[in-house]
């Protein structure tokens, strides 16, 4: 029988499509071992509130949660160890996570995010707090598992707005730029590129030319305005770029000089950037949108409803288990997935990145034996 009897869960970072489904998981599991869960509102923020909230979670209170996007219990990037007091300055805070711990009676708290959050569950957990992890991001950059809750949803999304965006680019004869997430890994920009049917897919893992853009635009469209008769010539062009990508005589663009908690500037723009160009050194008309967050919105996919509910499952069993300090990984993908539990240490600071050797044609810029 558990010696743990009472647990919170909180969600930090970016929202992801799989939370909620994990959080179903994680309740439904706590149950059959004697365990009762809370949920604790917007991340960290919450074990920092002088009168912390909890919301009691039960099998009929998340009978249905598996079907929400999102993540039902709200969010955040607060940081405890990094945060901003009155005077604006940075502080460490995390003394009163121990408090609001103790105060609300937990004996083990369940994290799900990504490598920022569970950074700070690395740090708690070194300082004694008893903490299991779930693998949550849709840019599948984090190591020491094959799959990260609300990347194939993020895939999905994308994808569509790809091939939508090949309509109006074809009827103008427009080069069309869709920028997506992605800071330091491109997988999901490579892989929506792909089964969108984007002409070139441009990731933060290997930096770009604007000259070899230029020439694969010119390869395909000609030396017109992108208008053509010639019904076996293509109108018109669609280009991926993540995020994080970047030329190789330019740097990271940012939408401003801020910062979040953890140190990270707030990217986008590389997109309209590209599109400037394109205008200004070639004859072809181009335009640029940024996804933004609703290429994370939405129902859960089949994928990350089965895979929330199962990484939920096992840390439920982790916990029981006493077996703390610990990230739930897989390998593989469901239904056909191996569950198992990697130290949350060990997957920090080793980012997943897209294999370029593997599956990236760098002369191509698009995916090896592929071609569109």
């Amino acid at each position: 029988m558990s010696q743990v009897k009472r647990i919170g869960v909180l969600t930090g970072g970016g929202d992801a499509p799989g939370l909620n489904p994990a959080i179903k998981g994680l309740v439904y599991r706590s149950s059959d071992h004697d365990i009762s869960v809370v949920g604790l509102y917007d991340g960290w923020r919450s074990l920092l509130d002088p009168a912390p909230e909890a919301l009691a979670l039960d099998r009929e209170m998340v009978r249905r949660w598996d079907r929400d996007g999102g993540t039902n219990l709200g969010s955040s990037r607060t940081n405890p160890f990094r945060t901003t007091n009155e005077a604006g300055e940075r502080v460490d805070r995390s003394a009163e996570v121990f408090e609001n711990i103790e105060r609300l009676g937990l004996d083990a708290i369940v994290v799900c995010g990504g490598e920022d959050t569970l950074g700070v569950a690395a740090r708690l957990s070194e300082k004694g707090v008893p903490v299991v992890g779930v693998p949550k991001t849709i840019d599948k950059d984090l190591a020491g598992t094959d799959y990260t809750l609300g990347f194939d949803t993020a895939l999905r999304n994308v994808t569509d707005v790809i091939e939508r965006s090949r309509t109006p680019a074809g009827s103008h004869g427009w080069v069309q730029i869709v920028e997506v997430m992605g800071r330091h890994a491109g997988h999901l920009a490579l892989w929506s590129g792909v089964a969108g049917g984007a002409h070139l897919i441009l990731i933060p893992e290997h930096p770009f030319r604007y000259e070899k853009v230029f020439q694969h635009l010119r390869a395909r469209l000609g030396d017109t305005t992108g208008i053509t008769r010639d019904p076996l010539r293509p109108r018109y062009s669609v280009v991926v770029i993540a995020e994080g990508a970047y030329a190789e005589d330019g740097e990271l663009v940012t939408i401003d000089d801020r910062h979040d908690a953890f140190g990270h500037a707030r990217l986008g723009g590389i997109g309209e950037v590209l599109a400037r160009r394109i205008m200004s050194e070639t004859p072809y008309e181009a335009r640029a949108a940024m996804l933004g967050h609703p290429q994370r919105g939405g129902a859960p996919s089949p994928v990350d409803r089965l895979m929330g509910l199962m990484f939920g499952a096992r840390a439920a069993d982790a916990v029981a288990a006493g077996d703390f300090g610990k990230m739930v990984s897989a390998r593989g993908i469901a239904p056909a997935c191996d569950l198992s539990l990697v130290a949350i240490e060990g997957v920090l600071g080793k980012i997943n990145i897209v294999d370029v050797e593997r599956y990236y044609d760098a002369e191509r810029y698009h995916l090896k034996h592929i071609g569109m």
